[in-house]
């Protein structure tokens, strides 16, 4: 049975998915951002029409890297030329360029039908039959379905109500921004912070309400299909915390990327590249 104490979190969801929808409505006024011309630039990359209307000044390749509709933010890390020499962000790097409404449900849709949302399901679900988690569940595939369900559930509801709902909301952008710090220790705080800390839809720093937010009727909404000994509060807040945890991780992998990336390039055999290149993996995704 579910305390008394979670049922008005569990009931905010419907409220929530009401707001969305009347934004959705309302989607010909723009937003509240003092920059209306990136605001429509966002809009008409979102349709596909500014692919074929611009071009990049350092050529075409970066036009993909840099349009609205994508969860990847450029890599911005200054790349020095020499060891003494400290390279310093242009303004072309420092512009930002707000998220539109259609933007946002766009890669919400894009990370829903993504293999690896399906495959990160599939392997949490495998991990705790291994490990007896949700016994409840029982055994053999059967037991593995169930799990499988509820990996993909807790997947898909949160990124519909943290990437979508809160953040057209709150104004607020659910991308990660890398960082332009040099030093080690610096990127590394920078990212595990990042969970406290966002851009609104002005391209201004502030706190990561979405994030909170998201995490926390997520967890709620998770007592809905969960064992009925999970439904309580100290298991919704064990949730809660492990999914800021979570958060904070992938963000120190968003991080660090691209340099794992150049790593694997330069040294990794020609045998393993040719292979690669085979892979239907997408252009962002590769090395």
């Amino acid at each position: 049975m579910l305390t008394e104490g979670m049922v008005p979190t569990t009931h905010i969801l419907p409220i929530t998915i009401l707001i969305v929808a009347m934004q959705g409505l309302a989607q010909a006024r723009p937003l509240s951002v003092p920059r209306v011309t990136l605001l429509s630039s966002s809009i008409i990359a979102c349709e596909g029409a500014g692919d074929n209307q611009s071009k990049s000044r350092h050529g075409t390749s970066d036009q993909s890297a840099t349009t609205p509709c994508n969860l990847r933010v450029p890599d911005t890390t200054p790349q020095p030329s020499t060891k003494d020499e400290a390279t310093t962000p242009t303004n072309e790097s420092l512009a930002y360029t707000p998220l539109s409404v259609r933007c946002k449900f766009r890669l919400f849709l894009t990370s829903t039908y993504s293999p690896y949302t399906f495959a990160s399901a599939a392997f949490q679900a495998t991990e705790a039959q291994a490990t007896g988690q949700w016994p409840q569940y029982g055994g053999g595939m059967q037991g593995w379905g169930k799990r499988f369900g509820a990996a993909l559930a807790n997947t898909e509801s949160r990124r519909f109500i943290q990437g979508f709902a809160l953040s057209t909301i709150l104004h607020q952008d659910p991308r990660y921004f890398p960082s332009r710090k040099r030093k080690l220790i610096s990127r590394a705080w920078y990212s595990a912070t990042r969970v406290v800390v966002t851009k609104n839809d002005s391209g201004n720093s502030t706190f990561n309400t979405s994030e909170f937010l998201g995490a926390l009727f997520t967890s709620a909404l998770q007592n809905t299909y969960y064992p009925t000994q999970d439904r309580n509060v100290e298991e919704t807040m064990n949730r809660f915390s492990g999914a800021l945890s979570s958060d904070a991780i992938g963000n120190l992998l968003r991080e660090f990327t691209p340099e794992m990336k150049r790593l694997f390039l330069r040294h990794a055999p020609k045998e393993v590249r040719r292979i690669e290149k085979k892979l239907p993996i997408p252009p962002e995704d590769k090395p």
